[in-house]
C-alpha cells in the first residue's frame, strides 16, 4: 500500500465482499486456464548454470543452502568468478550465497543487457504506442540503475520486474537493515523523482542517511528489498495473504545468506508488514527487532503469535487512511488484529509527524528518527506513541535492560 493516500473510507470492506466472491467462483469450477509461457530470462540463466561445470566438475545447485554456495565460490579463483558471473550473470546475481560484490556485478551486467533489450524495443516500429512507452520506460529505469554507485542485490526483469538495492557498505556492516515495502511496488515504481521517499528506494536512502546521523560511528548498511511480486493496487492479492506468503520464502532466503553475523532489523511498511508477519516465525535469530508502519495487520491476533524472539514495534500516523480497514481475518481474507492496539502487545512508537499513509521515511520526522533510532541500535533514545515511556521498557540501554 505504497502509493496510496486517501482511498474511501470502506473500501476494504468492499473489497472484503468483493474477495468472498472470488472465492466462491473458484471453488465452483470458474477458475481461469494457464496458457503455456515460455522460460523467463531467469528461469534460462538458472537452466544454463546447472548443465554448466567448471575444472570438469558440475556447477552446484543453485537453490542449495547459502552457506555450500558460499564454499563453492570460496574455493574459486577471483577470474573463475567473474568468468560464472559474465556467462551467468540472472543466476549469479540472484544467488543466496554467492559472494555480495559478485553479484552487484553480475546484476550489472544483467542490467546492461536488460537496457540494450529496452533501447532495440523503443526503436521498434512494430510495437504499440503503449509498448514503445513502456519499452522507454523501463529504458529509463535500468539506465538510473547502472549508473555508478547502484549496488543491486537481486534483479529480475520479467512482467513487472523485481529488485534489491543495497545503501552501505554490507559485508562490513555491524548492523543491517531491511526495507519491505508494500502494494503497488515493482521496477517502475521502485524509485521516484516526485514523493522520493513513498518509494523503496527512497525509503531506505532516508533510513541509510538517518542512521549516519543517529549514530555516525556505527557502520549500517540499509536493503531496499522490492524482491517480490507485491499485490497490484487495492483488490483481492492485497486483502489475502498470497503475495505475502510467497514473498515470505524470498524475504527469509535473503535473510539467511547475509554476510557476516551483524544484527538486522526489519522495517515493513503497509502490506510488506503482513509479508514480515508471515515471515517471521522463520527468520533467522539475528533478526533483532520487527518494526512495521501502516500495517494492515500481520496475520496474527498478537505480537506472541509470530514466533519470533525479535522486538516487534508498531507505528501509525493519526491521518493514516489504514486506520480504516476492518482488523480480522476471516477464512483468509483480512490481516488480524491491529499491531498498535495495546491487545497486539508491539512496542508503539511515535508517528505523529508522518503525515499520511507514505510519511514515514520522509526526512525529519519522528516516524523516521524513530526508525532510524532502532536500525543502529540507540533504543533508550526512541518516542513512544503514548506520550509515555512503555516501549523502552526493557530494553537494552534503558532501566531493567534485557531483550524483550
Amino acid at each position: 500500500m505504497t502509493s496510496f493516500d486517501t482511498p474511501p473510507l470502506n473500501l476494504w470492506r468492499a473489497l472484503l465482499a468483493l474477495a468472498v466472491v472470488f472465492v466462491m467462483l473458484a471453488t465452483t469450477g470458474w477458475t481461469a486456464l494457464r496458457s503455456h509461457r515460455e522460460p523467463t530470462a531467469l528461469q534460462t540463466s538458472l537452466a544454463q548454470w546447472e548443465h554448466g561445470s567448471v575444472h570438469g566438475l558440475r556447477l552446484p545447485d543453485p537453490d542449495a543452502a547459502p552457506a555450500r554456495l558460499a564454499r563453492f565460490f570460496a574455493s574459486l579463483a577471483p577470474r573463475e568468478r567473474e568468468r560464472l558471473a559474465r556467462r551467468y550473470p540472472l543466476a549469479v546475481g540472484n544467488m543466496n550465497g554467492a559472494p555480495v560484490l559478485l553479484r552487484y556485478r553480475a546484476n550489472r551486467l544483467a542490467l546492461e543487457q536488460a537496457r540494450e533489450v529496452e533501447r532495440r524495443r523503443v526503436r521498434d516500429g512494430r510495437l504499440s504506442t503503449a509498448g514503445q512507452l513502456d519499452a522507454g520506460r523501463r529504458l529509463h529505469r535500468y539506465e538510473a540503475l547502472t549508473r555508478p554507485g547502484r549496488h543491486v542485490l537481486a534483479f529480475d526483469p520479467e512482467g513487472s520486474g523485481r529488485i534489491a538495492e543495497v545503501f552501505g557498505n554490507l559485508t562490513a556492516a555491524v548492523r543491517i537493515s531491511v526495507v519491505v515495502p508494500g502494494v503497488d511496488t515493482d521496477l517502475l515504481t521502485f524509485q521516484r523523482t516526485s514523493r522520493r521517499y513513498s518509494a523503496p528506494a527512497g525509503m531506505a536512502e532516508a533510513l541509510y542517511a538517518a542512521e549516519r546521523a543517529r549514530r555516525p560511528s556505527t557502520r549500517t548498511a540499509v536493503i531496499a528489498w522490492a524482491d517480490y511480486t507485491a499485490p497490484d493496487g487495492l483488490g483481492v492479492d492485497a486483502a489475502t495473504a498470497m503475495r505475502a506468503e510467497e514473498g515470505a520464502v524470498r524475504l527469509n532466503a535473503l535473510l539467511r545468506a547475509l554476510p557476516g553475523r551483524a544484527a538486522v532489523s526489519m522495517f515493513c511498511h503497509s502490506y510488506g508488514s503482513v509479508v514480515c508477519g508471515v515471515a517471521a516465525r522463520g527468520m533467522p535469530r539475528r533478526v533483532a527487532d520487527i518494526a512495521v508502519a501502516a500495517s494492515p495487520g500481520m496475520r496474527v491476533p498478537a505480537a506472541s503469535w509470530l514466533g519470533t524472539p525479535a522486538r516487534v514495534w508498531a507505528m501509525r500516523d493519526a491521518t493514516d487512511w489504514v486506520r480504516d480497514v476492518p482488523y480480522l481475518e476471516v477464512g483468509g481474507l483480512g490481516h488480524g488484529a491491529d499491531p498498535v492496539s495495546p491487545a497486539f502487545g508491539a512496542r508503539v512508537l511515535s508517528a505523529r509527524d508522518a503525515r499520511g499513509h507514505s510519511g514515514y521515511f520522509q526526512p525529519g520526522t519522528d516516524s523516521l528518527r524513530n526508525l532510524a533510532d532502532i536500525g543502529v541500535g540507540a533504543y533508550d533514545a526512541v518516542t513512544c506513541g503514548h506520550q509515555d515511556d512503555a516501549c523502552r521498557a526493557g530494553l537494552p540501554g534503558t532501566a531493567g535492560a534485557g531483550r524483550a
